[in-house]
């Protein structure tokens, strides 16, 4: 069980458990004012829950393929303070949208799997979790475009060199880089991760650097602030 200020995760069976990669998106992640908001691969629900916390006027759906995780995270959700809000789908995103095609979303966020045609890792949860190929997210953009409001956005968390090849595939869908966000584990290392911000205003992709560590085991202040609500460590 790991504890936040305003819920609880509870992370029995779920292959990828709580960490910085889930936590930041769903901090950094942000539109003004959603009131439909689709968490896709939801996992333990953290992200959708720390999204139920920061916009208290958004209907959250979330999505999650794997049978065990998705009753993990619909327990999370009923046991949380944003129950009435959160909404869990056991499916896949192209099954939830054939489902409801006439949907759409303010915000779309999603930690995806996202080791293209790389060795898979061992167990077969992990690897569903953690790697896919090129086909994936043709499909995961094409769906997105497709149910994304006029002013909405989609928020993704990537290493580089995927992003890479999903801002280009973005393009062909007529969803444009709004925001990049480059996370750094300290101030002199190359970016890991990238936070990107995909909409339909084709506009000068506003750029940002976030470090995690001022020194081993010491958190940056950027990254205290942007957690204080969240972590009880802050």
């Amino acid at each position: 069980m790991f504890r936040f200020k305003q819920f609880s995760v509870d992370q029995t069976g779920c292959a990828m458990k709580i960490n910085t990669d889930g936590v930041l998106l769903g901090a950094l992640t942000n539109v003004k004012d959603p009131l439909s908001i689709l968490d896709i691969g939801t996992g333990t629900g953290v992200i959708a829950l720390m999204l139920a916390q920061r916009f208290p006027d958004a209907r959250i759906d979330a999505v999650e393929i794997d049978q065990t995780a998705a009753i993990t995270a619909d327990s999370n959700f009923k046991n949380s303070p944003f129950a009435e809000r959160l909404t869990l789908y056991p499916s896949g995103f192209e099954g939830f949208f054939d489902t409801y095609p006439d949907r759409k979303f303010d915000l779309v966020v999603s930690n995806p799997p996202f080791y293209i045609n790389s060795l898979q890792s061992p167990g077969a949860k992990k690897t569903l979790a953690k790697h896919t190929d090129e086909r994936f997210f043709d499909k995961l953009i094409q769906n997105v475009s497709a149910h994304l409001t006029n002013n909405g956005v989609c928020w993704l968390i990537l290493p580089p060199e995927t992003a890479v090849p999903v801002k280009q595939l973005a393009l062909q869908y007529r969803l444009y880089s709004q925001k990049i966000i480059t996370l750094h584990s300290f101030k002199a290392d190359a970016p890991h991760r990238e936070i990107l911000a995909f909409g339909f205003d084709a506009q000068q992709a506003e750029e940002e650097r976030f470090v995690i560590y001022d020194a081993p085991k010491v958190y940056s202040k950027q990254y205290q602030e942007i957690l204080k609500g969240f972590l009880t460590i802050f």
